[in-house]
């Protein structure tokens, strides 16, 4: 007889779930219908929570000269690639190439989660996640969002916290 694995016990078990109760941290998931016609993942995710723009954040990969680096940013407002390359000590910044994003995270392109990476990426959380007590971010699929706390997630991945994101 075949062994379950810890996360298949768990509802809605994902390596990011797993990875925020080994810690022991608090979090709520939230799970949506996701629809694969809307334009935006994370102004679904949005919509579907009945949560404001600016405390759902998305999770971006870009490559900062030449080192894949996580940017975590609301999905109302874009990513700052210099910002980024700033926050990190780098000069040049660009999107990373969502099959190296997807292979390097293992994660899906809309379900890519700043926690429980394959690989764990240097991390940088915008400063406005710091003006609200919880923020959501993807739990590691298409449908699935975790809230908690800005400052557990930036404990979690070891975040820089920094002004990337614009309106």
């Amino acid at each position: 007889m075949a062994k379950k694995s810890k996360k298949s016990q768990q509802p809605g078990g994902t390596p990011a779930t797993v990875a925020l109760t080994s810690a022991g941290v608090p979090y709520t998931i939230h799970a949506y219908d996701h629809d694969p016609a809307h334009p935006s993942y994370g102004e679904e995710a949005a919509e579907a929570m009945g949560v404001s723009p600016d405390r759902v954040f998305k999770t971006l990969v870009a490559d900062v000269d030449g080192a894949l680096t996580v940017a975590v940013v609301p999905v109302a407002g874009s990513l700052d690639l210099k910002a980024l390359a700033s926050a990190v000590g780098g000069k040049r910044a660009a999107m990373a190439d969502p099959a190296l994003a997807e292979r390097t995270t293992g994660y899906v392109r809309g379900g890519i989660s700043p926690l429980g990476q394959r690989k764990r990426l240097p991390t940088v959380l915008d400063a406005s996640a710091s003006a609200h007590a919880t923020i959501c971010v993807s739990a590691g699929r298409r449908g699935l969002e975790v809230e908690l706390t800005p400052e557990d997630l930036a404990k979690l991945t070891d975040a820089v916290v920094a002004p990337i994101g614009r309106a």
